[in-house]
């Protein structure tokens, strides 16, 4: 061991030293002017010798699209053949089929195909679903129905992610830049890769009881962050709002507090036969029996008049006069004020003072003042004739 060891330094120096990023050589088509992101158009003379195999896909649709498509297939045909795919249509089997062609020199245009299929039979309109086939232009199909259980709770959250109108909806396309449809258990979206993924956020948050109003906020504070080129390079979250969870209080459910265990059965009932031997009736005959019956209801019809005489009686029972109060003066002194009030009107009368009377001109408008005054001018002219 003693003679290995000192080998080991000899072996690291004979060593080229590491060098990082060797292999990254100069690329000479690669420069800084060149958009890694854009999308080369594929034409013709890019694939001049075609496809070698065929490739095909089939798409079921449901039977209320079938008077649809019969209607626009040859639309859809026509556009096909311009990219070099072929279609076809089955009615029985309610399928539709896209496959290669020998005129076929796009390799992608076989997966675009695929999806103008799944738009179609996810009702959304031939017209919209043909752009598909342009280079720029995706699409997904998002699955609604599997994240939630409860069918009104889906039923409620599909509706809010539509919105009043439609409004909802319109907004979210409009900040993505996509078309949105919602049709059942799916929502279809067709544009751009970056407002796809933003439409499949909100959509699934939507079902998952988060409102889209939230996100389109924030997609709003980031269309205008996003004018402005000097926070191309900033970290946007402190200007983007952060929502936070409310626990919202709910009607507890009452507590019903189960029965304690026995393992005793409850004691029986007396049946009908029981409570006939308790009462005697059941060693009776027929016709006392009948007879106690008759004699039953005579009682309760008996009860029944009198309770209906009681209530007739009510109206003549007479009410309740009111006490005398303790506080009223008495009679006598009742009389001598009356005196007194007399003889002090008799003074007045005698001795002829008159009260100075206020006009009731004073009491009224004026207007009301001079249609008054105008009658009393014409009463003492006809007086004087």
């Amino acid at each position: 061991m003693s003679a290995e060891e000192p080998e080991q330094p000899q072996l690291d120096a004979a060593r080229p030293p590491k060098v990082k990023g060797k292999h990254k050589k100069d690329k000479p088509w690669d420069h800084e002017g060149i958009d890694h992101w854009t999308v080369p158009t594929f034409t013709k003379e890019d694939n001049p010798a075609g496809i070698l195999e065929e490739s095909s896909f089939a798409v079921l649709f449901p039977k209320y699209r079938e008077k649809y498509l019969r209607e626009v297939w040859s639309a859809v045909t026509r556009s096909l053949k311009e990219v070099g795919i072929g279609c076809e249509l089955n009615l029985v089997e309610g399928s539709m089929t896209v496959k290669t062609t020998r005129k076929t020199f796009d390799p992608f245009v076989i997966i675009k195909a695929r999806d103008l299929l799944k738009l179609l039979a996810r009702s959304v309109p031939a017209q919209q679903a043909l752009k598909i086939l342009a280079d720029d232009v995706q699409c997904d199909v998002i699955k609604i129905g599997g994240i939630i259980r409860n069918k009104e709770k889906f039923v409620k959250r599909r509706q809010r992610l539509l919105g009043p109108n439609g409004a909802t909806l319109k907004a979210l396309e409009l900040l993505t830049n996509c078309y949105v449809l919602v049709q059942g258990n799916t929502v279809s979206a067709m544009g751009s890769y970056q407002g796809i993924k933003q439409v499949r956020r909100v959509v699934e948050d939507c079902i998952k009881n988060v409102h889209p109003i939230y996100h389109i906020k924030t997609l709003m504070i980031k269309r205008e962050l996003a004018k402005d080129p000097n926070l191309a390079t900033e970290n946007w979250d402190r200007f983007l709002p952060k929502f936070q969870k409310k626990n919202v209080k709910r009607k507890k459910a009452p507590i019903v507090k189960k029965p304690e265990y026995t393992p005793f059965p409850p004691p029986q009932q007396p049946s009908k036969v029981d409570l006939q031997l308790e009462s005697g009736e059941y060693f009776l005959s027929q016709s006392q029996k009948a007879a106690r019956k008759a004699a039953d209801q005579q009682e309760q019809q008996r009860q029944r008049v009198l309770d209906k005489q009681q209530e007739r009686l009510k109206a003549f029972v007479p009410p309740q006069e009111p006490e005398p109060s303790t506080s009223a003066k008495p009679a006598k002194e009742a009389d001598s004020g009356l005196e007194a009030l007399t003889l002090s009107l008799k003074k007045q009368s005698k001795s002829g003072k008159k009260r100075d009377l206020v006009p009731a001109n004073e009491f009224m408008i004026p207007e009301a003042q001079g249609t008054a005054q105008q009658t009393d001018e014409h009463r003492k002219k006809k007086k004087r004739i």
